[in-house]
């Protein structure tokens, strides 16, 4: 793709090793910010989900594959020596499923008017709205370079896989402009976070919000427990295969009932438990001897991210306390400056999740299709834009400790 870079393509994450992968997907102010961060999360200063060992274990449980519309088609740059300077998580898709950025109506649009939608190519990181970066480069004065080369490269591939499309999602907003420049069609949408205003307390946090919602939510942290239910925080040494056969049964229920078929295995969490027990926070509630319910959070080096969560039993308001309260008690117990809970839910807004921008971008190749897809993208934009604005307006905060 350039003088000085070789692209190749492979077919599983295992043919790049976890050390050159990695060092591509840290990232560099990152590392400089995690000396001063607590001690129990320093020194894993690249987003969880885009490291070796997540993605590797997505594909040795069979969660992805051929088999499940995500087929792997990893780039790798090298430079003249042969050392991977940039990576890519790429896949080949036979689906939309499991991605969090619809655009299932462009496809249906396109296959009307006589167009094949599929197969596509996907980066992202597989069934996990959450932002990270995509064009992985190794940290250097040439790494913009290499996220030019690895985009350039994606095209290159649309190309010779003859597929309809490159959908990069869940970017940092830098990438994605950038990747705007380089001609790809730029998508937003919208989350809900929680920042940590240095909160000392769970009760600091909620001397800040307006007293009608402080009350709220006292109340549904009341109701949660009010039938006995303990709550625990488990990571580390505490995610036994016991624990795994209990919270798969929480996620089997919850995905059969959502998606209709769950994604992951159940190897999955084995795999993914043995590599990053000590950045995974479970959540788990028990009741009556028995656990009932859990949530799956990931560590980050300054962010909590809430995956998904599942239950046996149905308790009132039990789902705000193990998946929102009790991520924001942790964030605060160590020192962490957000939490990130996943796709969509405006319920979340009402107890201290603000909305926040996410961000694509997209290369479409026929350029019908393209002029189609822009012009929605444009009436999108301003339509996410002015949501966010009119949401923000109902911040459950105090107004006298607004800027």
């Amino acid at each position: 793709m350039s003088q000085d870079l070789r692209l190749r393509v492979v077919s599983s994450i295992s043919a790049i090793s976890a050390d050159d992968w990695n060092a591509c997907a840290l990232d560099e102010a990152v590392k400089a910010e995690s000396q001063e961060l607590p001690a129990d999360v320093r020194g894993y200063p690249y987003n969880p989900f885009i490291s070796h060992e997540f993605l590797d274990a997505l594909e040795r449980s069979r969660s992805v594959g051929r088999h499940a519309g995500w087929d792997p088609r990893h780039l790798a740059a090298e430079d003249p020596q042969g050392r991977i300077v940039g990576v890519v998580p790429c896949y080949l898709k036979s689906h939309s499923r499991g991605e969090y950025v619809f655009d299932r109506g462009w496809a249906e649009g396109y296959e009307r008017a006589g167009g094949s939608y599929y197969p596509k190519l996907q980066v992202s990181v597989p069934f996990t709205p959450a932002t990270g970066p995509r064009l992985l480069a190794r940290p250097g004065p040439k790494s913009q370079h290499v996220e030019a080369t690895l985009a350039a490269g994606l095209v290159a591939l649309c190309g010779e896989l003859e597929t309809s499309s490159v959908h990069l999602t869940f970017l940092p907003e830098s990438q994605a402009r950038f990747l705007a420049a380089q001609g790809f069609l730029l998508r937003t949408d919208q989350q809900f976070h929680w920042t940590n205003a240095g909160y000392a307390t769970f009760d600091e946090f909620l001397a800040a919000l307006a007293s009608r919602k402080r009350k709220t939510i006292r109340r549904e942290r009341a109701e949660a427990a009010a039938p006995g239910i303990s709550i625990h925080w488990l990571t580390g040494k505490d995610l036994t295969e016991e624990i795994w056969d209990a919270f798969f049964t929480f996620y089997m229920e919850t995905g059969s009932r959502k998606w209709g078929r769950p994604y992951l295995t159940r190897e999955f969490y084995s795999l993914v438990g043995q590599a990053m027990a000590d950045r995974i926070l479970l959540v788990m509630a028990k009741r009556a001897g028995r656990w009932i319910a859990g949530a799956i959070n990931f560590v980050g080096p300054d962010t909590l991210y809430g995956r998904h969560w599942g239950a046996i039993e149905h308790h009132p308001m039990l789902h705000f306390e193990v998946c929102y309260y009790q991520a924001i008690e942790y964030a605060i117990a160590h020192g962490l400056r957000r939490v990130e809970a996943g796709a969509q839910g405006e319920h979340k807004l009402a107890r201290g999740y603000m909305p926040v921008t996410t961000y694509s971008a997209h290369f479409i190749a026929d350029p019908a299709l393209r002029r189609a897809v822009a012009d929605y993208l444009k009436h999108e934009r301003a339509y996410v834009a002015a949501e966010g604005v009119q949401l923000a307006a109902f911040a459950p905060f105090r107004k006298d400790l607004s800027a």
